[in-house]
């Protein structure tokens, strides 16, 4: 699903307040990690995500990994955190702009 332009705005400022739901340890992006995601991007479909350490290839490989794997898609990047937005398709519970 293609959002617009008003819609990331949207997602953004309601990212804004939350915290980091997932943190990435060493390991990075591993395929537990990416099961939790889908959990909580089913319970609350807009996360933040603490990256782990790295250079700006290796962050933008975890997004790559974390957003391939659970099928969401990437609002805002700031440093070493991400906000990552998928619809719940049964339950929605933010309701987008047009």
């Amino acid at each position: 699903m293609a959002l617009s332009s008003s819609q990331i705005r949207y997602l953004r400022s309601l990212a804004h307040d939350l915290s980091p739901v997932v943190l990435l340890g060493n390991k990075g992006a591993t395929e537990a990690v990416v099961k939790e995601l889908n959990l909580a991007l089913d319970i609350h479909e807009l996360v933040k995500v603490k990256l782990s350490g790295g250079d700006k290839d290796e962050r933008q490989a975890q997004i790559d990994v974390l957003a391939g794997g659970t099928q969401a898609e990437k609002i805002h990047q700031i440093g070493h955190v991400v906000v990552l937005f998928r619809r719940n398709a049964d339950e929605p519970k933010i309701a987008l702009p047009r």
